[in-house]
């Protein structure tokens, strides 16, 4: 199995996205990853460097390691381990300095610096604003720049929440009920709203998995209730036409993405 890291001088989040994302254009091919993020001084270069040195003698695979740091000492510390080095950030650099006309600013964790105080206020109150409203807590949807409806255990929640903290979104999660599903028509809570409303939905038998962990045993999780319960959900979308998406194999990130390019919700990644 091969091992990869994620090396940066701040969380170490951003060169992991980049870095999955490269890895899964490559099909068959098993690894091990591992994110060491903070990396901002020499002594952390060194034992991160000693930390690849063990995984490939463990391994017996040269890792692949892609990085974002920005001190060239640092770099050159875990590039003397052999591994394939990758730098996240590198080849974007000069092309914009020409372009540009100006020289960059190494800075340390400065992609995660926090310098626009709005932008970090409006996502801490749309995180809260996901937890207040989900799963039914409030039914007051007014502010709500969405609301998403669904089964339980479709995907609403993370998503909310990934919406939240990624794009400031102030989004709303809406349970499906026995009594919802039975009934006929958008329920009369999210009738002012149906603007705001989009449909998750899912296969039944991984919504039977997901269940199962969380109620083992319990009439909730077998998979005659879960096919029931999808779909009439899907029958009801198609009723109202409410757009909808299947989160069975789909990320959160694009899950999020998805939902808010179809109801045209703009809001920068800050």
């Amino acid at each position: 199995m091969r091992p990869v890291f994620y090396v940066s001088d701040g969380t170490g989040i951003t060169t992991e996205t980049i870095g999955h994302s490269v890895l899964a254009q490559f099909q068959g091919i098993q690894y091990s990853a591992r994110r060491i993020p903070f990396v901002d001084s020499m002594d952390k270069a060194m034992h991160a460097a000693a930390v690849i040195e063990a995984e490939q003698e463990r391994s017996g695979h040269r890792a692949l390691v892609f990085t974002s740091l920005v001190d060239p000492a640092a770099g050159a510390v875990i590039a003397d381990t052999g591994a394939l080095m990758m730098d996240v950030i590198g080849p974007f650099v000069h092309p914009l300095e020409r372009e540009l006309g100006v020289g960059r600013t190494p800075r340390v964790g400065g992609a995660h610096a926090l310098v626009d105080y709005k932008a970090y206020e409006d996502r801490i109150n749309a995180t809260n604003f996901a937890l207040t409203h989900d799963d039914g807590i409030s039914y007051n949807y007014t502010n709500a720049d969405l609301i998403l409806v669904g089964v339980s255990r479709s995907g609403k929640t993370p998503t909310c929440l990934y919406m939240a903290l990624h794009y400031g979104v102030k989004a709303a999660n809406y349970p499906l009920t026995e009594e919802d599903l039975q009934a006929e028509g958008l329920p009369k809570r999210l009738q002012p709203f149906r603007q705001k409303l989009f449909g998750l939905t899912i296969d039944p038998g991984r919504l039977q998995q997901i269940r199962q962990e969380r109620k083992p045993g319990s009439k909730y999780a077998t998979l005659a209730q879960c096919q029931q319960e999808v779909k009439r959900a899907e029958a009801l979308f198609q009723s109202i036409r409410l757009p909808h998406l299947s989160t069975t194999n789909m990320s959160i990130e694009e899950i999020s993405s998805k939902i808010l390019a179809q109801l045209g919700i703009q809001n920068q990644l800050y």
